[in-house]
């Protein structure tokens, strides 16, 4: 079964609110997804269980319980989970300054990040302590040098490509390969990739099969049944291909 919320568009500060910085858990009960929407609030999404998908304009992002995603407050977005995740969102009121940019980017989450966001749903947590942890919070948020996203090309030319690479992230076929399949030369789809998602399609290739990866890895996959799965021979050259992706490791986003 396949939920869809509606959500509605609000401009950045559209709506005055009463907190700094306000929490929302949720277990999903059954595949979600979010329609296109924004908040009049920043807001700061990440996951205690599960990995889910945002999307917004053409890049796609990942985010997990170590990697979450700021939003700018007025960003059009759609987002999607599977039953089971377990989700977090932080709510900024709009105006609150941080070191984050006022585009969506990812953000670690630390372990002294989370003790502080799960300080501030404390019932009884005396006015003066909140704002120093809100304090806290707005200081310690940093862009991560990582990210688990994906620019998606969309010109008719690459539009084959990218349906059948996001449909099947084994799919071996080379650039060559495509290029003979669609007519045109290797360095005409070189070119395009890389005016369209500034990187190569080797990389491209690489980054929507980390993603794919990471969703099976948070639902407890083992690493050489996910290796298959996005198209590495071994669990060895997955996970050096994952690590170059994501600078991380494989283990690091498997669920436990």
């Amino acid at each position: 079964m396949r939920v869809t919320r509606e959500l509605p568009s609000l401009a950045a500060g559209e709506v005055d609110v009463p907190f700094v910085i306000k929490g929302y858990e949720e277990v999903v009960a059954d595949d979600t997804a979010w329609n296109e929407h924004s908040h009049p609030w920043h807001e700061l999404l990440w996951n205690e269980q599960g990995a889910s998908t945002v999307v917004v304009g053409s890049q796609v992002w990942c985010v997990t319980p170590t990697l979450g995603l700021w939003m700018p407050a007025g960003q059009t977005h759609s987002a999607s989970a599977v039953a089971g995740t377990s989700y977090r969102a932080h709510f900024f009121r709009y105006g609150t300054v941080s070191a984050l940019p006022d585009v969506p980017v990812a953000v670690d989450i630390t372990p002294l990040l989370r003790l502080l966001l799960e300080r501030l749903e404390e019932k009884d947590l005396p006015s003066r302590s909140r704002a120093v942890t809100e304090t806290m919070v707005l200081d310690v948020l940093r862009p991560s040098a990582r990210a688990l996203l994906v620019q998606l090309p969309t010109s008719a030319l690459l539009r084959p490509i990218v349906d059948a690479v996001r449909a099947d992230p084994a799919h071996q076929r080379t650039l060559t390969g495509w290029a003979s399949s669609l007519g045109c030369s290797a360095r005409t789809l070189t070119r395009a990739f890389r005016t369209e998602t500034g990187t190569s399609f080797a990389r491209w290739v690489a980054a929507v099969r980390a993603q794919h990866a990471v969703h099976l890895l948070s639902r407890g996959f083992e690493v050489d049944v996910v290796a298959d799965a996005v198209g590495y021979r071994s669990a060895s050259a997955f996970g050096a291909a994952f690590r170059r992706t994501t600078g991380a490791t494989p283990g690091r986003f498997r669920a436990r």
